[in-house]
Formats: C-alpha cells, structure tokens, sequence
C-alpha cells in the first residue's frame, strides 16, 4: 500500500491508541446520545489499495482483547429472551455503561459483518487489503488494512455476530465477518485546523 507516512514504533502505538480513545468516545456517545444508531465517525470510508472506492459508509466494530467471553455475553443476552425491543434496550444499556470506559481492553482490530454476495465483501476478499478513512468533527484518521476472512469458529467473528443479532435479530445465517488489521506504521491522522 502506498502511503506518505511512515511511523517509527513508538509513534505508531500512540496513533493506535489515541484512535481506539476516540473510537471509543464516539461509539460511548453512539449508545448514550443517539440510541446505538451509528454516528459518521465509526462507519469509515472504504477505499481499495490504489483509492478506488469500494464503500462510502462501512459499520465497523472495535475487537476488545476478550472476545470469547464478549462473545458468550452477546449469545447469552439474545437467547434471554425473543422479544427485539428488549434485547435491544439491554445491549444499548450495556454498551452505554462501562464497555467502551476502557479503551486499553480494545485491540486495534476492527471486524464488520456483511451479507453473502454483496459487491463490498466480494472487492475486499478479492483484494485483501484496504484503506479505512474514519472522518468526523474536525478528525480523519486514515489506516491501512490486511482483510481476514474470519472462520464461523473463531472468537472475534462470534463477538461480531452476536452483537449484530442483538440489533438486527433477522441476520441471515450465512453472513461473512471481516477483520481489518490495522497497519499503524503507515496509519496517519489529520485535524481540520478551522474547527
């Protein structure tokens, strides 16, 4: 991937870790201000190595550093109950409390959840790299990616689906779940110096 940035150790740590901070205060604003709809900042433009563009507005998770047992918290609290509104008013009041209080149990992976066939998983598969362009307020944050298939078995991908059942309990059952590694080393961020 091209790139005009290239950070030393230390300063890619510092860029992971203030993005997942601000990842962080978006998605707590998300649940507490917006009801859990998605704000801008957490739905990152997706462009391909090159700059083409494969998505304007893709919803992206943070993977927390425990997602075997986030996972079996998700299933757990769906097969509570079958009523919708009820799941969804307990993982909003969950995800409003302390899960994003601590961006340190958050790793820098993101994951999305896609259905079969769409034009989006089909250019990220087929290019298994990419760039995600997170902009809102007056910050951008611009991060290179290595897109990962995620087995059905694997932790992250169970995370991933269960709290995207807990919002959508209609998910068809042969969705895909993507990882997006981060490349911190050729990641970068810029302010809008007007606002």
């Amino acid at each position: 991937m091209e790139s005009k940035v290239l950070n030393l150790d230390t300063t890619a740590a510092k860029l992971r870790d203030e993005f997942i901070g601000w990842q962080c205060k978006l998605r707590r604003q998300a649940m507490r201000g917006a009801g859990g709809r998605p704000s801008e900042g957490v739905r990152p433009r997706v462009l391909d190595a090159h700059g083409e563009p494969i998505d304007e507005a893709l919803t992206v998770l943070l993977a927390r550093d425990d997602a075997a047992t986030t996972a079996k918290g998700f299933e757990f609290q769906f097969k509570r109950t079958h009523d919708p509104l009820d799941r969804y008013e307990k993982i909003v009041a969950f995800l409003s409390a302390d899960y994003y209080q601590h961006p340190d149990h958050f790793t820098g992976v993101m994951t999305a959840l896609l259905g079969p066939g769409t034009p989006t998983l089909q250019q990220l598969l087929d290019r298994r790299q990419c760039i995600l362009i997170f902009h809102q307020f007056s910050q951008t944050y611009r991060i290179p990616c290595d897109v990962h298939l995620l087995a059905p078995e694997d932790a992250l991908c169970k995370a991933t689906y269960w709290h995207n059942a807990m919002f959508n309990p209609n998910l068809p059952p042969d969705v895909a779940v993507l990882a997006f590694v981060p490349d911190w080393t050729y990641a970068s961020r810029e302010r809008d110096a007007s606002a």
